[in-house]
Protein backbone atom coordinates (compact mmCIF):
# COMPACT_ATOMS: atom_id res chain seq x y z
CA UNK A 1 0.00 0.00 0.00
CA UNK A 2 1.71 3.41 -1.03
CA UNK A 3 1.24 6.50 1.17
CA UNK A 4 0.31 10.06 0.00
CA UNK A 5 0.59 13.46 1.60
CA UNK A 6 -2.82 13.87 1.21
CA UNK A 7 -3.84 10.91 2.92
CA UNK A 8 -2.40 11.50 6.21
CA UNK A 9 -2.71 15.51 5.70
CA UNK A 10 -4.64 15.25 9.07
CA UNK A 11 -1.87 13.64 11.05
CA UNK A 12 0.59 16.23 10.75
CA UNK A 13 1.69 16.26 14.28
CA UNK A 14 0.66 13.09 15.70
CA UNK A 15 0.85 9.97 13.77
CA UNK A 16 -0.60 6.33 14.88
CA UNK A 17 2.19 4.04 15.18
CA UNK A 18 1.39 1.91 12.22
CA UNK A 19 0.79 4.79 10.01
CA UNK A 20 4.51 5.70 10.55
CA UNK A 21 5.83 2.58 9.75
CA UNK A 22 3.76 2.30 6.82
CA UNK A 23 5.69 5.14 5.17
CA UNK A 24 8.88 4.25 6.02
CA UNK A 25 8.83 1.00 4.78
CA UNK A 26 7.08 2.58 1.04
CA UNK A 27 10.10 5.02 1.71
CA UNK A 28 12.59 2.33 1.30
CA UNK A 29 10.88 -0.12 -0.65
CA UNK A 30 10.45 3.25 -3.23
CA UNK A 31 14.24 3.11 -3.32
CA UNK A 32 14.71 -0.46 -3.67
CA UNK A 33 14.64 -2.19 -0.63
CA UNK A 34 12.24 -5.88 -0.32
CA UNK A 35 9.51 -5.65 1.52
CA UNK A 36 10.51 -8.01 3.96
CA UNK A 37 13.92 -6.39 5.19
CA UNK A 38 11.94 -2.78 4.91
CA UNK A 39 9.78 -3.94 7.39
CA UNK A 40 11.89 -4.48 9.65
CA UNK A 41 14.11 -1.47 9.14
CA UNK A 42 10.69 0.32 9.29
CA UNK A 43 9.72 -1.30 13.06
CA UNK A 44 12.95 -0.71 14.41
CA UNK A 45 13.05 3.18 13.81
CA UNK A 46 9.24 3.05 15.07
CA UNK A 47 10.36 1.65 17.98
CA UNK A 48 12.61 4.86 18.45
CA UNK A 49 9.61 6.76 18.58
CA UNK A 50 7.35 4.78 20.73
CA UNK A 51 9.94 4.75 23.29
CA UNK A 52 10.18 8.30 23.30
CA UNK A 53 14.11 8.46 21.95
CA UNK A 54 13.36 10.68 18.23
CA UNK A 55 16.89 10.45 17.90
CA UNK A 56 16.87 6.68 17.11
CA UNK A 57 13.55 7.12 14.90
CA UNK A 58 12.17 8.55 11.83
CA UNK A 59 14.88 11.25 11.45
CA UNK A 60 17.39 8.52 10.52
CA UNK A 61 15.60 7.79 7.79
CA UNK A 62 17.11 10.35 5.38
CA UNK A 63 20.80 9.17 5.98
CA UNK A 64 19.25 5.47 5.78
CA UNK A 65 17.52 6.37 2.05
CA UNK A 66 21.29 8.09 1.30
CA UNK A 67 23.15 5.29 1.93
CA UNK A 68 21.07 2.86 -0.20
CA UNK A 69 21.46 4.95 -2.70
CA UNK A 70 24.74 5.39 -2.84
CA UNK A 71 25.16 1.53 -2.35
CA UNK A 72 26.80 1.84 0.89
CA UNK A 73 23.15 0.14 2.03
CA UNK A 74 22.63 -3.31 0.08
CA UNK A 75 19.02 -3.31 1.22
CA UNK A 76 18.22 -7.14 -0.03
CA UNK A 77 21.72 -8.35 1.40
CA UNK A 78 21.73 -11.68 3.17
CA UNK A 79 24.01 -12.33 6.04
CA UNK A 80 26.63 -14.83 6.16
CA UNK A 81 27.10 -16.97 8.90
CA UNK A 82 29.87 -18.90 9.87
CA UNK A 83 30.69 -21.07 13.64
CA UNK A 84 33.85 -20.19 14.23
CA UNK A 85 33.40 -22.03 17.67
CA UNK A 86 30.58 -24.13 18.67
CA UNK A 87 29.42 -21.16 20.54
CA UNK A 88 30.85 -18.33 18.48
CA UNK A 89 28.60 -17.18 15.45
CA UNK A 90 30.69 -14.93 12.87
CA UNK A 91 28.25 -12.92 10.97
CA UNK A 92 29.35 -11.24 8.01
CA UNK A 93 26.41 -8.45 7.01
CA UNK A 94 27.35 -7.86 3.58
CA UNK A 95 26.58 -4.05 3.97
CA UNK A 96 22.79 -5.06 4.99
CA UNK A 97 20.47 -3.54 7.13
CA UNK A 98 21.44 -3.51 10.85
CA UNK A 99 17.79 -4.73 11.93
CA UNK A 100 17.65 -7.74 8.73
CA UNK A 101 21.38 -8.89 10.08
CA UNK A 102 20.64 -8.38 13.84
CA UNK A 103 17.68 -10.36 14.06
CA UNK A 104 19.27 -13.08 11.97
CA UNK A 105 21.84 -13.35 14.25
CA UNK A 106 19.43 -13.71 17.45
CA UNK A 107 17.78 -16.16 15.79
CA UNK A 108 20.93 -18.48 15.19
CA UNK A 109 22.28 -17.60 18.69
CA UNK A 110 19.19 -18.22 20.80
CA UNK A 111 18.68 -21.19 19.20
CA UNK A 112 22.37 -22.66 19.63
CA UNK A 113 22.60 -21.36 23.48
CA UNK A 114 19.56 -23.58 24.39
CA UNK A 115 21.94 -26.54 23.14
CA UNK A 116 25.39 -24.88 25.00
CA UNK A 117 24.07 -22.75 27.59
CA UNK A 118 25.54 -19.97 26.33
CA UNK A 119 26.22 -18.12 22.73
CA UNK A 120 27.99 -15.27 21.25
CA UNK A 121 27.63 -13.97 18.01
CA UNK A 122 30.32 -11.47 16.52
CA UNK A 123 28.72 -9.05 13.70
CA UNK A 124 30.91 -7.21 11.18
CA UNK A 125 30.11 -5.35 7.90
CA UNK A 126 26.29 -4.28 9.00
CA UNK A 127 24.30 -1.25 9.02
CA UNK A 128 23.34 0.87 12.01
CA UNK A 129 21.33 -1.47 14.36
CA UNK A 130 19.22 1.67 16.29
CA UNK A 131 17.83 1.44 19.79
CA UNK A 132 19.33 -1.85 21.73
CA UNK A 133 16.06 -2.63 23.45
CA UNK A 134 13.81 -4.02 21.36
CA UNK A 135 16.69 -6.91 20.65
CA UNK A 136 17.67 -7.60 24.11
CA UNK A 137 14.18 -7.48 25.00
CA UNK A 138 13.05 -10.12 22.34
CA UNK A 139 15.96 -12.17 23.76
CA UNK A 140 14.70 -12.12 27.28
CA UNK A 141 10.97 -12.60 25.87
CA UNK A 142 12.00 -15.87 24.76
CA UNK A 143 13.47 -16.33 28.14
CA UNK A 144 17.08 -16.25 27.87
CA UNK A 145 19.34 -13.28 29.16
CA UNK A 146 20.87 -10.77 26.77
CA UNK A 147 24.04 -9.03 26.34
CA UNK A 148 24.23 -6.48 23.51
CA UNK A 149 26.96 -4.41 22.76
CA UNK A 150 27.84 -1.82 19.64
CA UNK A 151 30.45 0.50 18.54
CA UNK A 152 29.84 3.81 17.40
CA UNK A 153 32.10 6.71 15.48
CA UNK A 154 34.14 8.63 17.66
CA UNK A 155 31.91 11.40 19.06
CA UNK A 156 33.24 11.08 22.66
CA UNK A 157 36.08 13.43 24.43
CA UNK A 158 38.45 11.33 26.51
CA UNK A 159 38.39 12.12 30.07
CA UNK A 160 41.25 14.60 30.30
CA UNK A 161 41.52 14.85 26.39
CA UNK A 162 39.86 17.38 23.79
CA UNK A 163 38.35 16.05 21.06
CA UNK A 164 36.42 13.09 19.93
CA UNK A 165 38.35 9.95 20.17
CA UNK A 166 35.80 7.63 21.59
CA UNK A 167 32.48 5.61 20.59
CA UNK A 168 29.63 6.43 22.50
CA UNK A 169 29.38 2.49 22.67
CA UNK A 170 26.06 1.75 23.76
CA UNK A 171 25.46 -1.43 26.33
CA UNK A 172 21.61 -3.41 26.13
CA UNK A 173 21.55 -6.05 28.62
CA UNK A 174 17.49 -8.45 28.83
CA UNK A 175 16.96 -10.25 31.35
CA UNK A 176 13.40 -12.47 31.83
CA UNK A 177 11.45 -12.51 35.07
CA UNK A 178 7.70 -13.59 36.20
CA UNK A 179 6.36 -10.34 34.78
CA UNK A 180 8.26 -7.63 32.19
CA UNK A 181 12.03 -8.36 31.58
CA UNK A 182 14.13 -5.94 32.66
CA UNK A 183 15.32 -4.06 29.90
CA UNK A 184 18.71 -2.00 29.95
CA UNK A 185 19.77 0.61 26.66
CA UNK A 186 22.21 3.35 28.08
CA UNK A 187 24.95 4.81 25.90
CA UNK A 188 28.31 5.69 27.57
CA UNK A 189 27.82 9.01 26.41
CA UNK A 190 26.08 11.59 28.68
CA UNK A 191 23.37 11.84 25.30
CA UNK A 192 23.42 10.55 21.82
CA UNK A 193 24.81 12.25 18.74
CA UNK A 194 21.14 11.68 17.49
CA UNK A 195 20.20 13.18 20.15
CA UNK A 196 22.10 16.10 19.39
CA UNK A 197 20.91 16.15 16.04
CA UNK A 198 18.03 16.45 17.30
CA UNK A 199 18.47 19.15 19.33
CA UNK A 200 20.62 20.81 16.12
CA UNK A 201 16.98 20.41 14.00
CA UNK A 202 14.57 22.23 16.52
CA UNK A 203 16.69 24.82 17.63
CA UNK A 204 16.83 23.61 21.69
CA UNK A 205 19.87 24.29 23.96
CA UNK A 206 21.65 21.50 25.17
CA UNK A 207 21.29 20.74 28.73
CA UNK A 208 24.78 21.36 30.75
CA UNK A 209 27.22 18.52 30.79
CA UNK A 210 26.28 16.93 27.47
CA UNK A 211 29.43 18.52 25.24
CA UNK A 212 31.93 19.85 24.63
CA UNK A 213 32.81 23.07 21.11
CA UNK A 214 35.78 22.12 19.64
CA UNK A 215 38.18 23.73 21.73
CA UNK A 216 36.91 21.60 24.33
CA UNK A 217 34.77 24.46 26.44
CA UNK A 218 31.40 22.82 27.92
CA UNK A 219 28.65 24.30 25.54
CA UNK A 220 24.66 24.13 25.55
CA UNK A 221 24.47 25.00 21.82
CA UNK A 222 24.33 22.10 19.37
CA UNK A 223 25.53 23.46 16.56
CA UNK A 224 28.84 23.93 18.00
CA UNK A 225 28.46 20.33 19.65
CA UNK A 226 27.47 18.85 16.20
CA UNK A 227 30.95 20.90 14.31
CA UNK A 228 33.67 20.15 15.96
CA UNK A 229 32.97 19.85 19.78
CA UNK A 230 32.38 16.06 21.30
CA UNK A 231 29.66 14.62 23.65
CA UNK A 232 30.84 13.96 26.74
CA UNK A 233 31.33 10.97 29.11
CA UNK A 234 28.47 10.06 31.29
CA UNK A 235 29.65 10.05 34.86
CA UNK A 236 32.84 11.70 34.18
CA UNK A 237 35.69 9.42 34.23
CA UNK A 238 34.21 6.41 34.99
CA UNK A 239 31.47 6.59 31.95
CA UNK A 240 34.91 7.42 29.65
CA UNK A 241 36.21 4.10 30.85
CA UNK A 242 33.28 2.38 30.52
CA UNK A 243 33.41 3.46 26.84
CA UNK A 244 36.90 3.08 26.47
CA UNK A 245 36.70 -0.76 27.71
CA UNK A 246 33.45 -1.86 25.19
CA UNK A 247 35.13 -0.40 22.24
CA UNK A 248 38.66 -2.74 22.61
CA UNK A 249 36.43 -5.56 23.57
CA UNK A 250 33.58 -4.94 20.54
CA UNK A 251 36.47 -4.29 18.39
CA UNK A 252 38.85 -6.45 19.06
CA UNK A 253 35.91 -9.87 18.91
CA UNK A 254 34.31 -8.58 15.85
CA UNK A 255 37.76 -7.70 14.44
CA UNK A 256 36.42 -3.96 13.22
CA UNK A 257 37.74 -0.17 13.55
CA UNK A 258 38.53 1.47 16.54
CA UNK A 259 38.25 5.24 17.27
CA UNK A 260 38.40 7.32 14.29
CA UNK A 261 38.50 4.70 12.32
CA UNK A 262 34.80 3.54 12.72
CA UNK A 263 32.40 5.48 10.25
CA UNK A 264 29.41 4.59 8.71
CA UNK A 265 26.07 4.85 10.78
CA UNK A 266 25.54 9.14 10.39
CA UNK A 267 27.58 9.59 7.54
CA UNK A 268 26.45 8.87 3.82
CA UNK A 269 29.67 8.58 2.44
CA UNK A 270 31.37 5.76 4.31
CA UNK A 271 30.37 1.93 4.47
CA UNK A 272 29.74 1.30 8.07
CA UNK A 273 32.76 -0.18 9.87
CA UNK A 274 31.33 -0.54 13.61
CA UNK A 275 30.95 -3.99 14.97
CA UNK A 276 28.12 -5.62 17.03
CA UNK A 277 28.72 -8.08 19.86
CA UNK A 278 25.91 -10.57 20.97
CA UNK A 279 25.73 -12.62 23.86
CA UNK A 280 22.78 -14.78 24.79
CA UNK A 281 22.91 -17.35 27.97
CA UNK A 282 19.49 -19.40 28.41
CA UNK A 283 18.65 -19.81 31.88
CA UNK A 284 16.64 -23.14 31.28
CA UNK A 285 19.90 -25.00 29.62
CA UNK A 286 21.76 -24.11 32.97
CA UNK A 287 19.22 -24.29 35.20
CA UNK A 288 18.87 -20.92 36.45
CA UNK A 289 15.24 -20.75 35.66
CA UNK A 290 14.40 -20.90 38.89
CA UNK A 291 16.05 -17.85 39.92
CA UNK A 292 13.12 -15.63 38.23
CA UNK A 293 10.72 -15.70 41.09
CA UNK A 294 13.33 -14.52 43.41
CA UNK A 295 14.51 -11.83 40.87
CA UNK A 296 10.86 -10.94 40.22
CA UNK A 297 10.47 -9.59 43.89
CA UNK A 298 13.53 -8.40 44.27
CA UNK A 299 12.61 -6.18 41.16
CA UNK A 300 9.50 -5.38 42.92
CA UNK A 301 11.41 -4.67 46.62
CA UNK A 302 13.18 -2.13 44.25
CA UNK A 303 9.49 -0.42 42.46
CA UNK A 304 8.11 -0.35 46.38
CA UNK A 305 11.28 1.83 47.76
CA UNK A 306 10.04 4.94 46.06
CA UNK A 307 8.98 8.12 47.56
CA UNK A 308 6.77 9.61 45.66
CA UNK A 309 5.05 6.52 43.90
CA UNK A 310 6.86 3.62 42.33
CA UNK A 311 10.62 3.32 41.55
CA UNK A 312 11.03 2.86 38.19
CA UNK A 313 13.70 -0.66 36.99
CA UNK A 314 15.32 -0.93 33.74
CA UNK A 315 12.85 -0.68 31.04
CA UNK A 316 9.91 0.29 32.92
CA UNK A 317 9.59 4.23 31.71
CA UNK A 318 10.42 3.14 28.50
CA UNK A 319 7.12 0.59 28.45
CA UNK A 320 5.23 3.22 30.07
CA UNK A 321 5.74 5.31 26.83
CA UNK A 322 5.37 3.04 24.83
CA UNK A 323 1.92 1.88 25.33
CA UNK A 324 0.73 5.85 25.74
CA UNK A 325 2.19 6.34 22.27
CA UNK A 326 1.13 3.13 20.91
CA UNK A 327 -2.45 4.13 21.98
CA UNK A 328 -2.25 8.26 21.25
CA UNK A 329 0.52 8.27 18.53
CA UNK A 330 3.55 9.51 17.70
CA UNK A 331 4.55 13.14 17.73
CA UNK A 332 6.73 13.70 14.64
CA UNK A 333 8.29 17.01 13.52
CA UNK A 334 6.35 18.41 10.61
CA UNK A 335 9.18 18.84 8.54
CA UNK A 336 10.59 14.95 9.05
CA UNK A 337 7.08 13.94 8.77
CA UNK A 338 6.80 15.85 5.04
CA UNK A 339 10.09 14.36 3.89
CA UNK A 340 9.30 11.14 4.77
CA UNK A 341 6.05 11.12 2.91
CA UNK A 342 8.33 12.45 -0.13
CA UNK A 343 10.23 9.62 -0.31
CA UNK A 344 7.11 7.17 0.30
CA UNK A 345 6.06 8.50 -2.93
CA UNK A 346 9.37 7.93 -4.75
CA UNK A 347 10.18 12.01 -4.96
CA UNK A 348 14.20 12.71 -4.07
CA UNK A 349 15.30 14.77 -1.40
CA UNK A 350 15.36 17.82 -3.33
Amino acid sequence: MKTSANEYASEATVIRSDVLRQVISDALTANGAPKPNADVQAANLVEGELRGHASHGIRRLAVLVERMRRGLIVPDAQPHLDWAAPAVLRVDGNRGFGPVVAYRAIDEVVARAEETGIAMAAISNSSHIGMLAPYVESIARRGQVAVLLTTSEALVHAWGGRGASVGTNPIGIGVPTMGEPLVLDMSTASVSMGKILDYTATGRPLQPGWAVDALGRPTIDAVSAAQGGAISPFGGPKGYALGIALEALVGTLTATAFGTEVVGTLDTEFPATKGDLLISVSLERLGLAGMLPALTGYLNQVRDSGVAGPADVPGDRARRTREGRATDGVPIDDDVWALALKYAEGLSHD
